[in-house]
């Protein structure tokens, strides 16, 4: 058997990180096992669905390199279909005409209510004659739920799950309107599509129940299912998936790579022994269901920033300067010359090694992006004082007459002059920092002077002269 799976996200809003560990788990599950990963936006609600939310999810996706095989199924665009079911069943003597007018909906749950009951619908037009339908009502059609006996779901995640049948009642497959209820087009849908495996939050588990109904009843083979359990926040409450700061894209303007939030999500209730680095090559090796847990997994930020550093430090410096640029002029900066975009290639090694994210990291490369003069942040502009920039004046000879320009000649070089005024190396090297970054926090000065070049070094420090006390 082929595996087919599907990621059935609704277009209600951006693409939320519980969805996005779900989309994961179904594509590693299908790249695993050589199949096909299909992706299907669930948009049969239409006063809530938008194309933005459509387009959000879909870039989401694409963001974290997960890939869907084959054109998207949008679930609205298959209603007719879906009726068509609905209809077929009812003509089976499988599903009937529900004529309850909405006020004797209302106290029927008001009596459960009173009773203590659990609300459900009591299914008192299932065997009755439609001729006894009143005037004006526009009937639903719902199925034949089993009364006697339980479900069973054999879960590849939750193990052998039971519900007795007299807890399901007879849900509604079409609305008085003739649209179809979500239950009803989900089972269509994964029939039409092939769905082998159907792997989703355990927030659908009671779904489940309700939906084996739907393929019993037309003698459809049943897909496998696995519930994944859901994510909780450090403090052990449950994520709300409509909490912005939660959406994937949020993660992406945070600064963090896609590979370090495959990586993190991968690990959010699945495990393989002490591993804690696994790249997507080889977590489409070992992935399987067996090895994803019962339990809630809980969002640490710390270890998603501890893996975002391991990646970053693995990038190629051609991609980060890519990524540093694009959110630098963003952000306003004017876009980097050649030269800039030179002392940015040759600084990256240094600069990620420090960085936590690309927003970090795009900060720190303002340093040898950034145009003359050099704006100073508080601390190093008053680290500049006369005596600071008096040395810096008698540096400055010394530094232009070094004919080989690397760490080794500059540091040799600055150590001799600071002999030379009997001060600590770090009495001229910190203010050499804040006249060259404008800070008092960088990457080794004399590996940024090295970066920079002679040329630019010798003219910041002559703004620092110019600017005056």
């Amino acid at each position: 058997m082929s595996v087919v799976t599907r990621f059935a996200p609704s277009p209600t809003g951006f693409l939320h990180i519980g969805g996005a560990r779900t989309a994961l788990f179904n594509w590693l599950f299908t790249r695993h096992h050589g199949g096909t990963f299909s992706l299907r936006i669930e948009d049969t609600d239409r006063a809530r669905s938008t194309d933005e939310a459509t387009t959000a999810i879909l870039d989401g996706l694409q963001w974290l390199g997960l890939g869907w095989d084959g054109e998207v199924v949008h679930q609205f665009s298959r209603a007719g279909r879906h009726a068509e079911v609905a209809h077929q069943l009812l003509a089976e003597g499988k599903a009937y005409r529900c004529y309850c007018t909405p006020d004797e909906l209302t106290a029927m749950r008001e009596a459960a209510r009173a009773e203590g009951r659990p609300i459900r619908y009591d299914g008192r037009w299932r065997d009755r004659d439609p001729s006894e339908a009143p005037a004006g009502v526009d009937p639903v059609i719902r199925i034949k739920m089993p009364h006697d006996g339980d479900t069973t779901i054999q879960d590849l995640v939750q193990g052998e799950v039971r519900v007795p049948n007299d807890q399901l009642d007879d849900m509604i497959l079409l609305r008085g309107d003739g649209t179809p209820t979500y239950m009803l087009s989900v089972v269509v849908d994964d029939h039409d599509m092939g769905i082998t495996h159907v792997i989703r939050g355990d927030d659908h588990l009671t779904n489940a129940f309700r939906q084996l109904q739907v393929f019993a009843a037309m003698g459809w083979p049943i897909p496998e299912f696995a519930h994944i359990p859901l994510i909780h926040g450090p403090d052990g409450a449950k994520l709300s998936k409509r909490h912005g700061a939660l959406g994937v894209d949020a993660y992406r303007n945070l600064g963090y790579l896609p590979e370090a939030l495959r990586n993190y999500l991968l690990r959010l209730g699945w495990g393989h022994g002490d591993d804690e680095i696994i790249d997507t090559d080889q977590a489409v090796q070992w992935f399987d269901l067996g090895a994803v847990g019962k339990s809630a997994a809980r969002f640490d930020f710390a270890k998603l920033d501890s893996l975002n550093k391991h990646y970053l430090q693995q990038a190629h410096d051609e991609r980060l300067v890519d990524l540093v640029v694009e959110r630098l002029t963003a952000a306003g900066d004017p876009a980097p010359d050649s030269a800039a975009l030179a002392r940015l290639q040759a600084g990256m090694a240094g600069l990620k090694q420090r960085a936590i994210n690309l927003v970090g990291l795009a900060e720190a490369a303002r340093l040898y992006t950034g145009t003359r003069p050099v704006e100073f942040d508080e601390k190093a502009a008053n680290l500049l004082d006369q005596t600071a920039r008096q040395r810096l004046a008698e540096l400055a000879p010394a530094l232009k007459k070094l004919m080989s320009w690397n760490e080794e000649t500059i540091e040799a070089c600055t150590r001799a002059q600071a002999e030379f005024e009997n001060i600590k190396l770090g009495q001229l090297a910190q203010p050499l920092r804040a006249a060259l970054t404008g800070r008092t926090v960088s990457p080794g000065i004399f590996e940024v002077m090295a970066v920079l070049g002679q040329e630019e070094c010798l003219a910041r420090i002559n703004d620092v002269q110019a600017a005056g006390p």
